[in-house]
């Protein structure tokens, strides 16, 4: 089984030494462009937004008065 390359998208064969890359050097670029921001990972929203005013649930205080 072959796959490409993601970053020259040669062919490469499934179990080689630098898989799922044909070489060192496009390992190396990739690792480069994941350090220099190049590529993200989308965050996720959370699953409401707070108001102007809310307090965060969970996060407070108590006083024993």
């Amino acid at each position: 089984m072959t796959v490409k390359c993601p970053t020259c998208k040669k062919e490469v064969e499934f179990g080689a030494h630098d898989f799922p890359f044909c070489s060192e050097r496009c390992r190396l670029l990739d690792i480069g462009r994941w350090a220099d921001e190049e590529y993200r990972i989308p965050a996720v929203s959370p699953p409401f937004e707070l108001q102007p005013n809310e307090p965060a649930q969970g996060g407070g205080t108590q006083d024993d008065e």
